[in-house]
């Protein structure tokens, strides 16, 4: 049989071909090239390619004597960048127990943060929930969300108050409150519901 003689050379060299074959296939490269200013790319936004640019700063006004007090207020606020602390303060004329009130704080502070606003409630008596917001950027979703809750009055922050448009003052909220159970008009906050001053 002569054909064993020469099938084993034609496998050696099919083996030793496919080997220098594999051994080439590693030293291949594709080569890219850095230079892509003629390569055409309609996806990008501006958004695109803003993204990873430090913003530029904005510079305070030099002079505040011209700025009335809520834009001065505007422009500190722009510039403050730690944690906010305020009040809300629950609707008044409604029974509520501790419990409640505890659930309401808990219940907020759990869907705000799975929107990935960092806030904490705590419930400070029976009409008042206090929070402390970790980032001002956050402030506008937190109005937003806190007036649309049906317990909400109003939220309170230093001087400044926030409530749903046409809704009245706390104070002609006593008044009214006062009124109509028939106590007299002297009468102090603290005696027209006993809820508002139980702390918990």
């Amino acid at each position: 049989m002569s054909f064993k003689p020469f099938s084993s050379v034609l496998l050696l060299l099919l083996l030793a071909s496919s080997f220098s074959h594999f051994g080439l296939a590693g030293k291949r490269r594709v080569h890219i090239t850095d230079d892509l200013d003629d390569v055409f790319d309609d996806e990008e936004d501006d958004a695109w390619k803003e993204w990873g640019r430090k913003p530029a700063p904005s510079f305070a006004p030099s002079d505040f004597t011209k700025l009335d007090p809520s834009q001065i207020q505007d422009e500190m606020k722009k510039r403050h960048v730690g944690p906010l602390i305020g009040f809300v303060k629950l609707r008044l004329g409604t029974r509520r127990t501790p419990d409640t009130v505890a659930e309401f704080a808990m219940k907020w502070t759990q869907v705000l943060r799975t929107g990935a606003v960092g806030v904490r409630f705590m419930a400070v008596d029976l009409s008042t929930i206090m929070f402390n917001l970790e980032n001002t950027k956050d402030l506008e979703e937190l109005k937003d969300f806190v007036l649309d809750q049906p317990e909400a009055y109003e939220i309170k922050m230093g001087d400044q108050f926030f409530r749903r448009p046409g809704d009245p003052p706390l104070d002609e909220v006593i008044e009214s409150l006062n009124s109509q159970k028939g106590k007299p008009d002297n009468a102090g906050p603290e005696e027209t519901d006993l809820n508002v001053k139980t702390e918990l």
